[in-house]
């Protein structure tokens, strides 16, 4: 494989150069240029990545033309001295056309052009125009989830499955470009609730509450060092218009209930707003069959674990969040947000086990048959708080932000297990541990932007980030004493875990040659760490610091063709979960655990997109990517004949760590398209491919090498304005790690949605994997001394239905100028 498709990516990555090289052939230069900004007729917000385009007059011939930035900010170049037609599209907007554009030399300024959104009535405010689901802008790609249909009645695990360059297997765990290391924010902003257990939160986000999901392959100097992978930035859903508005959602099914509350208040200068959601998964039985292998070489003996296990379960979650807005002066703005959320699961079930002996001679030693009874419960609660304020000054663009964010998370983890034979019927072990812990983080930090012209401006920034991990775990014994539990001091353990983070960055946004924009930064971080383990007492942890470069060039060239090229080096620290020593002996054969010797994981990426926009709204994307880690943070089983924890020792059982692995080097290409075939039918797709390698370094065996990709296909039609049905499916290949493989799955689902009552309400019904209760998930691990098959049976078919009514009069206002409703010509500049 590796002969094949290194070389395939690497001719597909100079194809796309020389295809960026041959469009960006130098042309005849004019010294004419217009300039402007887009924004909303409405709301005076900018609209990103409107496409201006310039006709000559009279022959009515397009001849030049420029896409908006995130600023809404456009500049034509390279315009001839004439007489133009300006026109402005974009999705969900009026086509605003302005004649009579003079350019003689210079640049001509037209202002502001506003542009109004479709099926918008300014005094009643009822607006029914839509974003496209997907938005590829230079920087990051945007999913829009409130246009997702099929999405309503699930959850964030749900709704990233459909992002492209974005994989969720069927437990929740999450990849970006195949890499798990991710830096989630929620508004733009970190949180403890993604530190602990991230699967737990994106399982108990309702996809109602959620407005759209940001992806950022190849982050800035600005934004954290942290995540090799990238970021995943989820956005709640917040209304900024005039007003008392919101909006009510509520989902039940077979096997995911939910439900969300929006309340948004907005006058003159102020706004408000408040959410609160909640959902469930209703308790299912999932299956799982364990077969392992073992050989103990002190003893010449062979083991045959066979367990057939069965366990009930359930999980729960709520959030709820208050924000405030606030221009104090049309210069001066402070906002703030305050937000609880809980999140937690529980599982019960029973293990049955057979156990096979036998010694170097092939003869039977011992065959046993037992049985475990098993529980477990996890739950965290999070409160998190922050303030910014933000300065405008007199240039345009040129800010000071400050912000302050604080979190803390209180987590609980409890296990019990009870071991009895089967005949006669005896309970000869047992044991169960709670691990309270607490986990909380302090970042402030300050922003500055300074632009010089309309091609340059630089960034530049400080933050302080604390943080602070304590776990105690306590283990229990069963005695001889019935239903009598004994404290283990020597199986108990207790961390406290210190950070300090210094880090400061600059960046510079330029152009080259007049048609290449450039941004480069670079970031500092310093980090200070303490320890303190029970077992061992204080640790003395080095400092050390990490530089962080980056550097985009993009370019925008005729036919809304976009070709950008980046570099980014990350880091991934340690998280709660990695370094929580806590002994999970829920199954007393196959025990997790964390590592305390972890160290950081770093990674350099290089990337290289080009997209094109279609007239008829095809738009294509096209994403090779190569990254390399060190270091690798990969769980790790480890198989021991007898595993001691204190003065208990744990015999033929496996046990599951996070390790730093070596090297891991990934060569990727995704692919994204959407295709309206017709006016109301529409078709998605996003394939991606990855070539893995795998240097285990200092870790037994050998080097390791696969291929995983993914395929995806989303359908639409639209029946009428207010009744649309899609069908999704999504295939995950098997995925190689250091041992052997991660289980690939299968899903689908299918949807209609009918909007009613002047689209202000909806009802969806939603159907996954309809034809499939189960999902089989298969897992083979290879160690040392031992073989590991492994089949899980998880539930995962359901229907749902979803209803939402969006409620308030918007009141938007014009101008007192204006006479009236419609809004009038934009006003030229000089």
């Amino acid at each position: 494989m590796r002969s094949t498709f290194k070389p395939l990516l690497i001719s597909l990555f100079f194809l796309l150069s020389g295809f960026a090289a041959f469009a960006q052939l130098p042309e005849a230069h004019y010294d004419g240029k217009i300039t402007g900004r887009i924004i909303d007729s409405a709301t005076g917000a900018a609209v990103e990545y409107a496409t201006v385009s310039l006709t000559a007059i009279p022959n009515n011939n397009i001849v030049n033309g420029a896409t908006a930035d995130d600023k809404g900010v456009f500049t034509i170049t390279n315009v001839v001295p004439g007489t133009y037609k300006m026109s402005v599209v974009f999705f969900g907007y009026k086509t605003f056309e302005k004649s009579g554009i003079v350019v003689a030399q210079g640049s001509v300024a037209v202002g502001d052009i506003k542009i109004a959104s479709t099926n918008i009535t300014l005094k009643a405010a009822t607006i029914s125009a839509s974003k496209p689901i997907i938005e590829n802008k230079i920087d990051k790609l945007v999913y829009n989830v409130d246009q997702d249909l099929t999405s309503q009645s699930g959850v964030a695990a749900d709704v990233l499955k459909k992002v492209p360059e974005v994989t969720v297997d069927v437990d929740g765990n999450v990849e970006l470009q195949g890499n798990s290391s991710i830096l989630f924010l929620i508004n733009g902003k970190p949180s403890v609730i993604y530190g602990n257990n991230i699967t737990e939160v994106l399982q108990s986000i309702p996809s109602s509450q959620i407005q759209s999901i940001e992806v950022i392959t190849s982050p800035g100097a600005k934004y954290d060092a942290n995540g090799t992978g990238g970021i995943i930035n989820i956005i709640l859903k917040k209304s900024t218009a005039e007003g008392i508005n919101g909006n009510v959602s509520l989902s039940g099914g077979t096997r995911l209930e939910n439900g969300s509350f929006n309340l948004n208040a907005h006058h003159k200068h102020f706004s408000a707003n408040a959410f609160l959601s909640g959902n469930g998964q209703i308790p299912s039985t999932a299956h799982n069959t364990m077969i392992r292998s073992s050989y103990d070489s002190s003893s010449k003996q062979s083991v045959l674990l066979n367990q057939q296990a069965q366990a009930v379960f359930q999980r729960e979650g709520m959030q709820t969040g208050l924000g405030f807005d606030w221009d104090v002066t049309p210069k001066d703005n402070f906002s703030g947000n305050f937000g609880y959320n809980f999140y937690g699961n529980h599982y019960a079930g029973t293990d049955n086990r057979n156990t096979l002996i036998k010694d170097s001679t092939e003869s039977l030693v011992s065959n046993v048959n037992d049985q475990v009874l098993l529980a477990n419960t996890y739950h965290a609660n999070t409160i998190n708080w922050g303030l910014n304020y933000k300065k405008k000054f007199d240039k345009e663009d040129q800010e000071f932000d400050l912000s302050y964010i604080s979190s803390i998370d209180n987590n609980y983890s409890y296990y019990k297990q009870t071991q009895q034979y089967v005949s006669p019927d005896s309970i000869y072990s047992g044991a169960y541990g709670v691990n309270p812990g607490i986990q909380s983080e302090t970042d402030i930090s300050a922003d500055y932007t300074q632009p010089f012209s309309e091609d340059f401006s630089i960034e530049a920034g400080a933050k302080y980030e604390y943080s602070q991990i304590i776990s105690n775990a306590g283990v229990y014994a069963l005695t001889s004493v019935p239903n009598w539990y004994e404290y283990n001091p020597s199986q108990s353990l207790s961390l406290n875990y210190k950070s300090n983070i210094y880090a400061g960055y600059a960046s510079a946004k330029f152009k080259l040659f007049k048609w290449l924009d450039v941004k480069a930064g670079f970031r500092y971080e310093y980090t200070q760490l303490a320890a303190y383990y029970s077992n061992v007492g204080a640790v003395n942890i080095n400092p050390y610091g990490t530089n962080v470069p980056s550097i985009m060039f993009s370019h925008k060239f005729e036919k809304n063709q976009t070709i950008k090229i980046a570099y980014t080096h990350r880091i991934e620290r340690p998280d709660y979960g990695d370094l929580n020593p806590f002994i999970n002996a829920t199954d007393p054969q196959n025990i997790t655990t964390g590592n305390t010797h972890l160290v950081p994981e770093t990674g350099d990426k290089i990337e290289m997109g080009y997209s094109r926009t279609f007239e008829q709204g095809t738009n294509l994307n096209f994403t090779l990517f190569y990254r390399g880690n060190r270091n690798d943070i990969q769980p790790i089983t480890t198989y021991y004949s007898s595993f001691k924890v204190g003065d208990t020792a744990y015999n033929n059982v496996a046990v599951s760590a996070p390790t730093n692995v070596g090297r891991e080097d990934n060569y990727g290409l995704s692919i994204f398209a959407s295709i309206p075939i017709t006016k109301s039918f529409n078709f998605r797709t996003n394939t991606s491919l990855i070539q893995r390698y795998i240097n285990d370094g200092d870790l037994p065996g050998d080097k390791v090498q696969g291929l995983n990709y993914r395929l995806n296909g989303n359908l639409s039609y639209e029946f009428s304005k207010t009744f649309v049905i899609e069908a999704f499916g999504n295939y995950n290949s098997a995925r190689i790690n250091v041992q052997g493989t991660q289980p690939g799955f299968f899903s689908y689902n299918f949807a209609l949605r009918k909007q009613f009552a002047d689209k202000k309400a909806s009802l969806a019904i939603t159907a996954n994997n309809p034809f499939n209760y189960y999902v089989n998930q298969v897992t083979n691990l290879t160690g040392p001394n031992f073989t590991t098959y492994n089949l899980r049976q998880i539930p995962y078919q359901s229907f749902g239905i979803n209803f939402t009514y969006k409620f308030g009069k918007l009141e938007f206002k014009q101008d007192k100028d204006k006479g009236d409703d419609n809004p009038g010509p934009p006003q030229e500049g000089g």
